[in-house]
């Protein structure tokens, strides 16, 4: 057996440096700079602008993270960091700092004792207040880490057969999730419900998809609005991590009544194992739910069953998606 050791204190502790290193690294634009060939320190202090001191130090702490490569003074792209924080790649995920770190987001963290003393966040309604302003950089900012789960979800409804397909995309947020669908096929019509500034956004992201004709607006909340009937498929994709079960129940009793008798209530989020702590990356999520919300939480599956069968729906299965933290939870009537 292993003689304890303090590091992985010390390390936890001044986690806050690594949030830091990513944040400044992607405002200066290092990792694109060092894709096209500016390599050392010097190169890299003239191309971003910054002191030859200052980006030194930040590339060795970046290489000890294993986001960068060092040989001989000149620094290289890791397979992650090349693929997902150089902007000249297609998976480009460096915009989502935007959103992840957000002042908003990291301040419900500051007195996380209170918070666990509470059961929820210290600020009033958390990032589910009425037209919380961060969620239109939620919308300009997220859709790199959507496309995975999106195309996912395109393949599970099987999409591409062209059936016609009337959905109802809840909380659209950005849009991507009913873009996608829309994109694959040409006989999906998606109503999607979101605040108005943020269906702005994703009014947008329809238009530059090139399924602006198929997309629809619903605007105000999705506990509120009328949504219609006959729908094929109502998306929620992660929604329900906000609400306690009982409000999750109230939103899904809704949904049901929306569909059409055969259709699909499909959800995603971060299902974690019923001992709540694996997988780790969808068990962890709830954290940050207790941070930002009053009652959120990540719920195990059988606990979305539950709530989905009190709502009416007979029928649930669990698809977990390769390579993601998220799963993707089919409910028929």
């Amino acid at each position: 057996m292993s003689q304890p050791t303090p590091v992985r204190f010390f390390h936890t502790v001044n986690a806050y440096q690594q949030s830091a290193a990513i944040k400044a690294s992607v405002e200066l634009g290092v990792f694109t700079a060092i894709g096209a060939g500016c390599d050392t320190a010097e190169a890299l202090a003239a191309r971003c602008h910054v002191s030859a001191k200052g980006i030194r130090i930040l590339c060795d702490y970046l290489t000890i993270q294993q986001f960068l490569t060092k040989e001989d003074g000149r620094y290289g792209l890791t397979g992650e960091a090349a693929m997902f924080l150089d902007k000249s790649s297609p998976c480009y995920l460096g915009a989502t700092v935007g959103f992840l770190l957000l002042p908003q987001m990291t301040q419900a963290f500051d007195n996380l004792t209170e918070v666990v003393r509470k059961g929820g966040t210290l600020f009033p309604g958390g990032t589910m207040a009425h037209e919380h302003p961060i969620w239109k950089d939620f919308a300009r900012s997220m859709v790199p880490l959507m496309v995975p789960a999106a195309e996912a979800i395109s393949g599970i409804l099987k999409a591409r057969e062209g059936l016609p397909m009337k959905v109802l995309d809840l909380a659209a947020g950005h849009g991507i999730f009913g873009i996608t669908l829309a994109r694959h096929n040409p006989k999906a019509e998606i109503h999607a419900v979101d605040w108005a500034p943020v269906l702005e956004i994703a009014r947008e992201h329809a238009t530059a998809a090139g399924v602006a004709d198929r997309w629809h607006a619903i605007e105000g909340s999705a506990f509120e609005v009328e949504f219609g009937t006959g729908y094929d498929v109502a998306l929620i994709t992660n929604f329900h991590h906000h609400f306690s079960p009982a409000t999750i129940e109230t939103l899904m009793r809704k949904v049901h009544g929306a569909l059409q008798p055969e259709g699909t209530a499909v959800t995603l989020e971060f299902v974690p194992n019923d001992d709540r702590v694996t997988p780790p990356d969808s068990a962890t999520f709830s954290l940050m739910m207790l941070g930002t919300t009053e009652e959120g939480d990540a719920y195990t599956f059988a606990e979305y069953q539950t709530m989905f069968q009190n709502s009416g729906f007979a029928r649930n299965s669990i698809h977990r998606i390769e390579n993601s933290a998220e799963s993707v939870i089919l409910s028929q009537r």
